[in-house]
């Protein structure tokens, strides 16, 4: 696939700026993916140092994006060793039943939406549920993604996630909500996750962009997150 470049004026501003730990980890991410979005990845890059330099984590050390603004049909699911500077997965990953079909359309915070939320979660602890092996995430991105354990929106293997279903459907099959990857990759892509990874979930969301505590850094109040109670039995 071919990389997309910056526009001129914007690689000129970024080039102008002192290089902060976001940009630095942006350059990173832009370099080991060079069929995502650079724009995507620099966002993820700054909602991450955000979330570090509000102190609502201790560090981490991968990081997953996913670009809803791609058709479920191709590869939108990224995960780096933000230690070692390298791309570890290029995935499949399926929306929220009510987000849309192909294309992702409709986000939620809200329980019983069965949508998938945007913004920057935490990895925490896994659990055998109802979809096997899965990974609870929580929500750092107050009013945007805070509710996802108390909805269970986890990570987990689903048999609807395949380039056989795509290719049969036009799309893949969707969950309640969670980021569902194809089950034969579920279990090594959780255990690189859990225990602290981020996972950042994009979509060009003007209310999102605009609003968001962790992509505003420093021009609001500081971010909440959500409460540690133990979440409900995981859905789709």
């Amino acid at each position: 696939m071919r990389r997309r470049s910056w526009p001129a004026a914007l690689l000129l501003l970024a080039l102008a700026k002192p290089v902060g730990a976001d940009e630095s980890l942006a350059s990173e991410l832009v370099a080991a993916a060079p069929s995502a979005d650079p724009k995507v990845l620099s966002l993820a890059a700054r909602a991450a140092d955000c979330a570090r330099r509000q102190g609502l984590l201790d560090g981490f050390h991968h990081l997953a994006v996913i670009d809803y603004s791609l058709p479920s049909t191709k590869p939108r699911l990224w995960v780096f060793d933000v230690e070692r500077g390298r791309l570890v997965f290029e995935e499949l990953v399926a929306h929220g039943r009510n987000t849309g079909e192909k294309l992702a359309e409709r986000f939620s915070n809200v329980e019983g939406s069965k949508m998938s939320s945007l913004g920057l979660f935490q990895a925490t602890e896994t659990y055998h549920g109802s979809n096997g092996y899965s990974l609870r995430l929580r929500g750092l991105d107050a009013g945007f993604n805070d509710n996802a354990l108390s909805r269970a929106i986890v990570m987990h293997g689903a048999p609807y996630v395949s380039e056989a279903i795509a290719a049969r459907l036009g799309r893949l099959g969707r969950s309640w909500g969670c980021p569902a990857v194809r089950q034969e990759v579920a279990r090594v892509v959780i255990d690189t996750l859990k225990g602290g990874a981020l996972l950042f979930a994009y979509y060009p969301d003007s209310k999102w962009l605009k609003e968001s505590p962790l992509l505003t850094c420093g021009s609001g109040s500081p971010s909440r997150i959500a409460a540690n109670a133990p979440p409900p039995a995981p859905r789709g």
